[in-house]
């Protein structure tokens, strides 16, 4: 999963929200030194990362992008899953889009002492973009898609796979919906 579903999942707790947020850019040793409610986030992103991984319906949705993007399928589906879920989040949440990423953007902006570097330079490129609302839009997910594309530096053009996004779209969505089901249910059995 990517980002905003990492911080939906976090369930409106801080400190798991930002753990969910620092991640992917600490190592797990590292998470040992964090306080420990802090510590937890950075597990249940891990355990997250791995449920998704492995649950037959993210498989299958990767498979929608094997013609030309076997390769970058698992990272594609995180993303399009994330468009899925802002399109749809009121079905998820009873807080708005807009206002839950506002919600989000605070606690890790009044957190900074607790997010290494690498965590504080995505932040500031994530409020000047407004990343986690544009989720909800094709054009900021062909965005990001374009700005990962560079960072990646592989000469592949993740944007370019919106077509076979919007062919199999219906597909996909079907799958995030039971998918998403499964995770939440994950999520919150986590101790």
């Amino acid at each position: 999963m990517n980002y905003l579903a990492h911080a939906f999942l976090s369930f409106n707790n801080e400190h798991i929200t930002i753990g969910n947020f620092i991640a992917d850019h600490i190592k797990l040793a590292d998470a040992d030194k964090l306080p420990p409610e802090i510590k937890k986030g950075v597990l249940i992103h891990r355990r997250i990362d791995y449920f998704t991984d492995t649950h037959p319906l993210f498989i299958k949705s990767k498979r929608h992008f094997y013609e030309g993007f076997e390769r970058y399928s698992g990272v594609l589906v995180d993303i399009y899953y994330d468009y899925i879920l802002a399109k749809n989040f009121d079905k998820y949440s009873e807080v708005g889009l807009e206002p839950f990423v506002k919600n989000i953007y605070s606690v890790l902006e009044k957190n900074k002492e607790h997010l290494p570097e690498s965590s504080i330079g995505f932040l500031n490129y994530v409020l000047q973009r407004n990343t986690f609302f544009e989720y909800s839009k094709i054009e900021g997910i062909e965005l990001v898609l374009q700005h990962l594309s560079y960072r990646i530096n592989h000469g592949v053009f993740l944007n370019e796979s919106l077509p076979l996004f919007l062919k199999y779209e219906k597909e996909i969505e079907e799958e995030f919906i039971d998918f998403f089901e499964d995770l939440i249910k994950d999520v919150k059995s986590f101790k």
